[in-house]
């Protein structure tokens, strides 16, 4: 089986200090252009993956079998990645891949939540689980025990999109670097009023009427209130070495953020300027010095994907699984 996943971009922590009993509350949206990964039985265990994405299968594989006797006789082979600890949810898109394509394999009928709680996903944001399973904009409930639920689940415009900036500069925290933030980190509850109210009178009733002008100016506004939260771990609002294109990103785009710790950035834009913005952007960084990598972010409203390969081998899957 051939899986496919979206990309994410984090939108926002709500509230870290977790005022009416709840921390967190996240906010995401599903991109195009994530994980390709094909999954099958073999004769014996083979991972055809790189660096941590070849770690990651093989916890992700030892869990599936610790919880559901699934054994170790997989082939899985990475094909397409999204490079890892940039801000684009690569950990959760990829370990829920290979936990959904065994379950398929071995008739298991678990929830993407159950397999998210099981894998140690979902600790402190739920935009990943929940772009993976449904796709479109999303905003988890905040955690308190377990996964945090959904509570909201759009789709976002077709004809809106993002213009990603991915510099090459310092990858940001990994799970293990960003523990102790996330278990020390106290925001304040005024932040996070300031934030809830854009996002239920601002962002939302945007998003509703398609005004990407207000969706973005609110969005912006978000982001700035959220990185007052994490300044004192990443020296601003926004990281030291993304600044620079922040300032074109907000002065060139509708709406403008960092995804989780970055360094990707975006800006919010309609489909059909991104070439436009593409070429102006190419030369601001070419002046200032700044290598980085530009794309386009188009919005996906469907979650990953599972496609077999053959038809034949599906139906033999299903007669070994029932005896």
């Amino acid at each position: 089986m051939i899986i496919k996943t979206p990309r994410r971009l984090h939108l926002g922590l709500i509230d870290p200090s977790g005022s009416l009993g709840r921390r967190f509350g996240s906010l995401g949206v599903a991109l195009g252009e994530g994980y390709e990964i094909k999954l099958m039985p073999h004769e014996k265990p083979e991972i055809r993956a790189e660096g941590e994405d070849k770690e990651t299968i093989k916890f992700i594989i030892g869990r599936m079998n610790k919880h559901f006797s699934t054994g170790f006789n997989y082939l899985v082979e990475v094909r397409k990645a999204i490079p890892r600890h940039i801000g684009l949810g690569s950990t959760t898109q990829l370990s829920l891949a290979v936990g959904v394509g065994i379950a398929k394999l071995n008739n298991i009928n678990a929830e993407i939540e159950e397999l998210a709680e099981i894998f140690g996903r979902g600790k402190n944001s739920g935009a990943g689980i929940y772009t993976f399973k449904y796709g479109g904009f999303v905003i988890d409930g905040g955690v308190k025990e377990g996964i945090p639920p959904l509570i909201l689940r759009e789709e976002f415009p077709e004809n809106w999109a993002f213009l990603l900036v991915i510099p090459q500069a310092k990858r940001g925290f990994d799970e293990e670097e960003e523990k102790p933030i996330m278990a020390s980190i106290r925001g304040k509850p005024e932040i996070a009023k300031e934030i809830s109210h854009r996002i239920l009178l601002g962002l939302l009733p945007a998003l509703k009427e398609k005004d990407i002008g207000t969706f973005g100016r609110h969005l912006s506004e978000i982001q700035t209130l959220v990185g007052k939260h994490f300044e004192d771990y990443q020296g601003g609002e926004f990281r030291e070495d993304v600044k620079l294109i922040m300032e074109f990103l907000r002065e060139n785009t509708y709406g403008y953020g960092q995804s989780s710790w970055g360094p990707t950035v975006y800006g919010l834009i309609r489909k059909s300027e991104y070439f436009m913005l593409k070429a102006k952007l190419h030369d601001f960084l070419k002046d200032h010095g700044i290598k980085a990598k530009i794309e386009l972010g188009t919005p996906r409203n469907k979650g990953a994907e599972i496609v077999m390969e053959n038809a034949y081998l599906l139906r033999l899957i299903n007669s070994v699984a029932k005896g």
